[in-house]
């Protein structure tokens, strides 16, 4: 559109934002007045005096589960009416700030929407820039603030929701065009959310004017609220997150939201033909021209800042960790250098502030909300926060409103105004020949009407005269023949009164004979059909009294049965109310009985439970001396190889060494001393680690061909503790560690190398890209196989690990249930070691959770995915029925698999069936992650057949 623009010869106008809005010299156009006049908006003192200075506020989030159950004391406290927040470092030492404005922990969302966002949104609806921006440290609510979408509770909507809809009620759809584009910044590159096969967007910046853009992303032009929120759900799934301990939703990526709005200064609409009709060359000059608002909208949702030891991440997430931080860092910088009117602003150091230059020191309006927790266990992180937003606030704008001549509008307008004239034209000329033939049709009509008419007219004149002639001459006949005929009436009406006497003589007489006649006929008639009709009567009431009597003498014979069957069924009821009298007095004393009973089990119960009390404290106690001898003779067989430990670091290595070494077991210089330390055997520990990072792995490799058990041992030690370094894991896999650890697994017998071997694997397949090459070489199978075969908890608890980082990527989801590993970790539970049960728990939850992922993906793409894998080999059951005898983290870990297994609606029957209803809903209420129990309450809500059951239970 700008490059269209361009090409007209379009004129771009950039007018600096007087100091207090709407009081400067220009006046604003008319419909940015008149929206203004309807808004409400709150301005600080400070924004009179510049109103270009980045707005800051802050939000502290509730305190967590957590945090109450452990009794953190707060480090921050509020004065919303006074607008400062109150830093405590201990009880006698605190620092207060002043913000823009100031949440409490209870604000809503429409309130910190209203003071933190809206005056950004009405200022890009009046055409200048704006950007709406969350940082703080992760887990104290930025997304939901932010991006949070609502769905459930129209209250709980995030700024991006909440600013589309007041742009939605503030444009003219007709005349108005409004544009997004959704994208991430993870690893230090620009992702498409909308379109996720777009990857490693560039950023590009005009050097003419500055104005930073990205080729190549996915504008999409919205029409309505509900195509923005499906778009926002489709790039929220796309979006990358993790579970760590501050968070289970943590996101690992940068997001940004653009809005793209052009707004026409004039109130008409194209197709308005009287306004076009009042086109004048007057109105081409510059003075009255078209102008077009073009302004963007970035509302950015920050990764939170995090450090490795609190939040507990591990593996991948350390990496992007690191990209998260230093991408913050250098935001700050450039912050710090435009609070201290630097001449040097370091923008190109990272792409966020690259994106975000414009936002700070540029001409858009900003507003910062930042986000900190009360706890005083993350007193550093919220100190960090604070002093980021008090130094955003010195830094300020130039804020600019950019128009542009509409050119495009203009000439569609007189194009359209073109066609219209010569439309009218033709349309009027064609109604005038028509009608004209029409006219010249309807006079020849006429004319040939009219002269038919004329001879008709004197042909029917003749015709008629004629018929006159001849009529007065048959009149003049007819009279003559009148008077004749009278004469003769009249001598026939004599004679005829005559005979009309005689024959009413006759008639009477022959009428009266006939009457009689009539009536003996009709009388001997009557009597015949009475006579029949008595006599089918007759006949009717005989046949109806033998029907009647055969009746009466059946309804006898049926009385009299039913007489003998009551006075039986009366004899049986009698014997029945005595046996219910026995039976009552038997249950009476039974329940007795019972209750006697019941007291002895309890005290009896009560004695068992305190005799296994003690048993399990007896228990516990052996366990931890056996715990304690296995130490000690691990120690004692590392210091058996010592010195041949030493000898195998000192000789040199060569690239095609194949000679092996041989011990002695029995010679002295084998025996070392029994108080060696263990500082002796860390440092041969770091000796044989140095060996594989001068690349001489293969000779440890050759021990392993060596029969003997302690060589064995000490392959396997080095390989675990090496492969604990997540930078040598490829060198590793490279000289074939993995394979020389599997084939030890599977020709071994021993307990303590197959524990040593799982804890080695376990720490590989924390890498993803060892995982397809662990259960490619039939990693799972193996594991599967000794945790069949063993007893031994630590070994378990090895094994249990490794098949739980495998569960964490979805691509081996179906290699893995083939190979036995689900059935492996369900077995696994018999050991009823705590430790164990947690490895188990962790590996259903990375399963269950990367299931949910892939539901949500197929579901936006209008497929089905199918149960979950999970239920075929029973897990549901077990989570069902067992989850509340563990402890509190083994119980975190099988709350959420199972709020995962229940987002996907193909699982709902099974989990009606095994009683998960009522699990579900303990979870929504007793959990102790409120993120826990809001993915219960999701999945019960959004699920018809689960609130169906509900209201059954």
């Amino acid at each position: 559109m700008a490059s269209s623009a361009h090409s007209r010869g379009s004129l771009r106008t950039e007018r600096q934002v007087p100091t207090a809005r709407g009081n400067g010299g220009g006046n604003p156009p008319a419909r940015s007045r008149s929206s203004s006049a309807k808004r409400s908006l709150r301005v600080s003192s400070d924004d009179d005096k510049n109103s270009g200075r980045v707005r800051v506020a802050v939000r502290v989030r509730p305190k967590t589960t957590e945090e109450n159950d452990l009794d953190f004391t707060d480090c921050v406290e509020l004065q919303p009416e006074l607008r400062r927040l109150k830093l405590k470092k201990n009880n006698w030492s605190s620092e207060s700030y002043r913000f823009d404005e100031v949440f409490t922990e209870s604000a809503s969302q429409r309130r910190v929407y209203e003071a933190v966002a809206k005056p950004v949104v009405e200022s890009v609806l009046d055409g200048y820039n704006g950007t709406v921006m969350a940082y703080g440290q992760t887990g104290t609510g930025k997304t939901y603030t932010v991006g949070r979408l609502g769905k459930d509770d129209p209250s709980e909507r995030g700024i991006m929701v909440r600013a589309l809809e007041d742009i939605f009620a503030n444009i003219s759809p007709g005349s108005d065009i409004m544009a997004i584009s959704y994208l991430q910044l993870y690893l230090e590159t620009i992702q498409d959310l909308l379109a996720p096969e777009k990857t490693n967007i560039p950023v590009v910046e005009d050097p003419k004017t500055g104005e930073v853009s990205l080729p190549g992303s996915a504008i999409v032009q919205i029409k309505d609220l509900n195509q923005f929120l499906e778009l926002l759900q489709v790039g929220e799934a796309n979006r990358h997150a993790a579970n760590t301990k501050l968070n289970t939703e943590s996101s690992r990526s940068h997001a940004v939201l653009l809005v793209h709005i052009n707004r026409s200064l004039e109130g008409k609409k194209e197709n308005d033909a009287s306004s076009l009709a009042n086109v004048t060359n007057s109105e081409l000059s510059s003075h009255h021209l078209p102008h077009l608002l073009k302004s963007k909208l970035l509302i950015v949702d920050l990764a939170g800042s995090e450090r490795i030891d609190k939040s507990g991440i591990e593996g991948h997430m350390i990496e992007e960790t690191k990209f998260i931080n230093l991408s913050l860092t250098s935001l700050g910088k450039c912050i710090n250098a435009l609070a201290e009117n630097s001449p040097y602003i370091p923008t190109r150091e990272s792409k966020l502030t690259r994106l975000l230059r414009d936002s700070f020191g540029g001409t858009a309006r900003t507003s910062l909300i930042v986000t900190v927790g009360p706890s005083a266990r993350y007193y550093s992180e919220t100190a960090s926060t604070i002093m980021f937003g008090q130094r955003a606030m010195k830094v300020v704008n130039a804020v600019k409103l950019k128009e542009e001549v509409d050119y495009e509008s203009l000439c569609r307008k007189l194009e359209y105004h073109v066609d219209y004239l010569t439309s009218e034209t033709d349309r009027q000329q064609k109604l005038r020949e028509n009608e004209k033939e029409q006219l010249e049709k309807k006079l020849q009509e006429k004319e040939a009407f009219l002269v038919e008419t004329e001879k008709k007219f004197s042909v029917k004149y003749e015709h008629l005269e004629k018929e006159r002639n001849h009529l007065v001459l048959e009149t003049q006949s007819l009279l003559k023949a009148l008077n004749i005929q009278k004469s003769e009436k009249d001598k026939l009406s004599q004679e005829v009164g005559h005979l009309e006497i005689s024959l009413k003589q006759a008639k009477e007489q022959e009428l009266e004979n006939l009457n009689y006649q009539k009536v003996l006929a009709e009388t001997t008639q009557m009597y015949e059909k009475k006579i029949a009709q008595l006599i089918k009567q007759q006949e009717d009431e005989s046949s109806r009294c033998a029907d009647l009597e055969e009746q009466l003498s059946g309804m006898r014979n049926y009385l009299s049965g039913n007489k003998k069957s009551v006075q039986v069924q009366e004899k049986e009821i009698d014997e029945l109310k005595r046996e219910i009298l026995k039976l009552n007095e038997d249950a009476a004393s039974t329940i007795q009985s019972l209750r006697a009973r019941n007291n002895e089990l309890s005290l009896e119960k009560e004695l068992l439970n305190g005799e296994l009390k003690t048993l399990k404290d007896k228990l516990l106690y052996e366990e931890r001396k056996r715990r304690c001898l296995e130490d000690e003779i691990i120690i004692l067989k590392n210091a058996l190889n010592d010195d041949n430990a030493e000898y195998e670091s000192k000789r040199p290595y060569k690239g095609d060494i194949t000679t092996r070494s041989t011990l002695s077991l029995g010679g002295p210089a084998n025996i070392p001393k029994s108080n060696r330390s263990r500082e002796t055997i860390s440092g041969q520990k770091d000796t044989i680690s140095k060996i594989f990072e001068e690349g001489k792995t293969v000779n440890v490799d050759l021990h392993l061909d060596i029969e003997n058990f302690l060589i064995h041992h000490l392959a396997v030690l080095t390989r675990d503790s090496y492969a604990q370094q997540y930078v040598n894991q490829e060198r590793i896999v490279e000289e074939g560690g993995l394979d020389t650890l599997l084939l030890l697994l599977e020709s071994s017998e021993d307990a303590n190398i197959h524990r040593v071997t799982a804890g080695a694997i376990a720490n590989l397949a924390m890498n993803s890209s060892n995982q397809g090459l662990i259960m490619g070489k039939g990693g799972a199978r193996l594991l599967a196989n000794i945790a069949s075969k063993t007893e031994d908890p630590q070994t378990l608890r090895m094994i249990a690990g490794a098949i739980a980082n495998l569960c964490g990527n979805e691509k081996l989801h179906v290699t893995l249930k083939k190979d036995g590993g689900l059935k492996a970790l369900l077995g696994m539970v018999r050991c009823g070691h705590s430790d164990v049960i947690a490895q188990v728990a962790r590996g259903f939850a990375n399963f269950a959770k990367c299931e949910s992922r892939v539901f949500v993906i197929v579901c936006s793409k209008g497929h089905r995915k199918g149960r979950s894998l999970l239920i075929e080999d029973g897990v549901l059951n077990w989570m069902a029925t067992s989850s509340a005898t563990f402890s509190a983290s083994t119980r975190r870990h099988i709350e959420l698999a199972f709020c995962h297994l229940a987002q996907n609606e193909d699982n709902t029957l099974e989990i009606i069936r095994s009683g998960g209803i009522k699990e579900l809903i303990r979870i929504s209420r007793e959990s102790s992650r409120e993120d826990t129990r809001n993915l219960a309450k999701k999945a019960l809500d959004s699920n018809p057949a689960f609130s169906t059951e509900i209201h059954a239970i």
